[in-house]
C-alpha cells in the first residue's frame, strides 16, 4: 500500500479567486481508518478554505495528541502546521497568535484531548477570547488505544467491547458557552453542507470560534448502543437552522420566507444568512442558546448547526492592547525603546 497522494487532476477544476484548484488545500494521503468521520471533516475544511480563497500560508494548523490530532496533516500542506503534546495545543496556540496576529489559527484537537487531559487548557484559551478556530472531533472514545470511553461519551452508551460508560458525558458545546466562547456550533461529521458553511463563519469570527463535530469512529464506537455511531446520531439530530454565508461584498440568493431569516454580521462585513428552525431560541442569547441544548439534551437529541454567537466579540489582542503587527516585523527602535522608557515602565509600577 503506498501512502503518496497521487497528483493527477483533472485539467478541467474549476480555479478560486487566487488561481488554485481545491487540490492546492489538500494535505498527505490519509492513514486514518476508512470511512473514519475526521476525513469528512477535513474534506470540508479543504472546501472551506478554497471557497473563501484564503491563501495556504496565511493559516497556522495546531493540534495536540489523538486521531483527530493527526488530521491537520490530511488538509492544506502548504500552511504552517505544529503537532504539540496531549492536551496543550491552546497554550501554543496562545503563544503563536500573540506573537502574529496576522495569521488564521486553525486548532484541532480531540475529545479526549479537550474534555480529559486539556480540559484545564482549553478552559483558559475559551475566556480568554482568542482568535481562533477551535475544532473538536468528537467521537467519544480514545481510537488510538483501543477504544475506552472518553469523557464525552454519553451515560448509558455502550461500547464495541459490550461495557456500559457509567458517567454523565461533559457537554463541551454548553461548557464553552458557559466558559464565554463568542462563537459556538455543532455539527455532524456525515453533514458537509451543514459543516462547511460553518468553517467559514468560524474563520470570519473575531474571537474565540468553538465547533464540536460529532465524528463516529467506525472502528471502535459505530456498534449499537453508542450514542456516537452514524446511526444514533442520524436518528437524534434536531437541527437549529439552515446555514448560508455569504462572503464579504458577495450577497448570495435565498428562498426563505420573509420573517424566517436572520442575518448575522461578522466584523468584516461578511454574513451568516440564518434560517430559524428551532423554536424559543436565539443564537444572540447565551441563556436561550443553553436552555435550547438543555431541552434537546433531555429528549436525547443533538442540537446542531450555529447556536450561540456574539456580534460584538473583542478578540484578545483588543482587550490587552497588543501591537498591531507581528512581532517578527517591529524594529529595534521599538522593540529597545531605550532606558528612559524602561524606568517610566518601572516608576509605573511602583
Amino acid at each position: 500500500m503506498t501512502y503518496v497522494r497521487s497528483t493527477f487532476r483533472h485539467p478541467a477544476l474549476p480555479k478560486n479567486e487566487l488561481g488554485y484548484t481545491v487540490d492546492y488545500y489538500e494535505g498527505s494521503l490519509s492513514t486514518l481508518c476508512a470511512g473514519c468521520g475526521h476525513d469528512s471533516i477535513n474534506a470540508a475544511i479543504v472546501e472551506a478554505c478554497w471557497e473563501l480563497n484564503i491563501e495556504p500560508h496565511k493559516v497556522a494548523k495546531l493540534s495536540g495528541i489523538g486521531c483527530s490530532s493527526k488530521s491537520p496533516a490530511y488538509f492544506l500542506s502548504n500552511s504552517h502546521g505544529f503537532n504539540s503534546v496531549h492536551g496543550r495545543m491552546p497554550s501554543v496556540a496562545t503563544g503563536a497568535n500573540l506573537a502574529n496576529r496576522d495569521l488564521i489559527y486553525f486548532g484541532v484537537s480531540g475529545d479526549g484531548d479537550t474534555a480529559s487531559i486539556g480540559m484545564g487548557q482549553f478552559a483558559h484559551v475559551v475566556r480568554r477570547n482568542l482568535n481562533m478556530v477551535y475544532l473538536v472531533m468528537n467521537n467519544g472514545c480514545y481510537g488510538l488505544t483501543k477504544g475506552q470511553d472518553s469523557a464525552t461519551a454519553d451515560a448509558g452508551s455502550k461500547s464495541k467491547a459490550g461495557s456500559v460508560n457509567l458517567f454523565e458525558a461533559i457537554d463541551l458545546a454548553s461548557l464553552a458557552i458557559e466558559l464565554g466562547a463568542t462563537f459556538v456550533a455543532q455539527s455532524f461529521s456525515g453533514d458537509k453542507e451543514q459543516l462547511t458553511p460553518l468553517l467559514k463563519a468560524a474563520m470570519k469570527h473575531n474571537g474565540f470560534a468553538f465547533l464540536n463535530v460529532i465524528s463516529p469512529c467506525v472502528t471502535f464506537n459505530n456498534n449499537a448502543g453508542s450514542t456516537k455511531s452514524y446511526d444514533y446520531v442520524r436518528e437524534h439530530v434536531e437541527i437549529t437552522g439552515t446555514v448560508d454565508f455569504a462572503p464579504m461584498m458577495k450577497e448570495i440568493t435565498t428562498s426563505y420566507e420573509a420573517g424566517s431569516v436572520q442575518d448575522l454580521l461578522m466584523h468584516d462585513g461578511t454574513k451568516i444568512h440564518l434560517h430559524k428552525l428551532a423554536k424559543d431560541w436565539d443564537p444572540f442569547d447565551r441563556f436561550s442558546a443553553i436552555n435550547a441544548m438543555q431541552k434537546a439534551k433531555s429528549k436525547g437529541e443533538i442540537l446542531t448547526g450555529l447556536l450561540y454567537m456574539d456580534e460584538t466579540s473583542q478578540d484578545l489582542h483588543e482587550l490587552i492592547g497588543t501591537a498591531k503587527s507581528a512581532l517578527n516585523s517591529l524594529g529595534k527602535e521599538v522593540l529597545c525603546p531605550g532606558s528612559k522608557a524602561l524606568e517610566a515602565l518601572n516608576g509605573s509600577l511602583r
